[in-house]
């Protein structure tokens, strides 16, 4: 399948670096008050589902392509719809499928806990390799958002910044900046999010037979 989901694809590249081991040399005492009740308050959530926007700007500041979608999650199952393709994931098997195609391709949940998902990033995914900060609080749309700075230990990356955006009240997190060393930059924003809502297990499963004539790629 040659088109990758934009929504993951970005967040792995920019969450790659927390599966490493080193410790960073020291952070923002305040700033990890802040991811700490964010990582306790998603723990909390039997399910949860939100849509998403993914915006991508040049070094110009120009808009070079947006995306919106929808995520599903519970427990270790979710799905993720966007402009073009779907993401099925039941917490033993993983559905990746090309609409314009009408081609899944099947892939092996890894059970290890390395793998990257929705999820971990809403849940200790900041405590490996980056630094962090507090910069202060924001207003959004009347809401008070607080502003958590991080820089990869790893000057190596292909970024240098994330700026993540927290709400005060809820504690969750409602946008995500990654800055690149070549001046791109990719927002990310969380918008409409359900919580504990009833979701059947059928939702992260790829039925076949709703998709007629699709080619089914097995890489297991």
């Amino acid at each position: 399948m040659k088109k990758i989901l934009v929504f993951l694809t970005l967040l792995v590249a920019t969450a790659n670096v927390f599966a490493q081991t080193k410790s960073p040399v020291s952070n923002d005492p305040e700033a990890k008050k802040v991811l700490d009740a964010v990582s306790a308050k998603f723990k909390t959530f039997k399910t949860v589902k939100g849509n998403f926007s993914l915006e991508v700007k040049d070094a110009n500041g120009k808009t070079q392509g947006t995306k919106k979608g929808t995520v599903y999650m519970k427990g270790t199952k979710y799905r993720v719809s966007i402009t073009g393709q779907e993401i099925f994931c039941d917490g033993k098997n993983i559905w990746t499928y090309d609409k314009g195609a009408n081609e899944v391709q099947i892939s092996a949940f890894d059970q290890s806990g390395s793998m990257i998902t929705p999820q971990k990033l809403f849940t200790n995914f900041y405590d490996k390799d980056f630094l962090y900060k507090l910069n202060g609080d924001k207003t959004v749309a009347g809401k008070t958002v607080q502003e958590v700075e991080l820089t990869p230990v790893d000057k190596s990356k292909p970024f240098f910044k994330v700026l993540l955006g927290v709400d005060k009240t809820s504690k969750m997190i409602t946008s995500t900046q990654i800055f690149e060393k070549n001046g791109n930059r990719y927002a990310y924003g969380m918008s409409n999010v359900a919580t504990n809502a009833a979701i059947g297990d059928d939702m992260f499963m790829f039925d076949v037979k709703k998709y007629p004539g699709v080619e089914v790629v097995d890489l297991r």
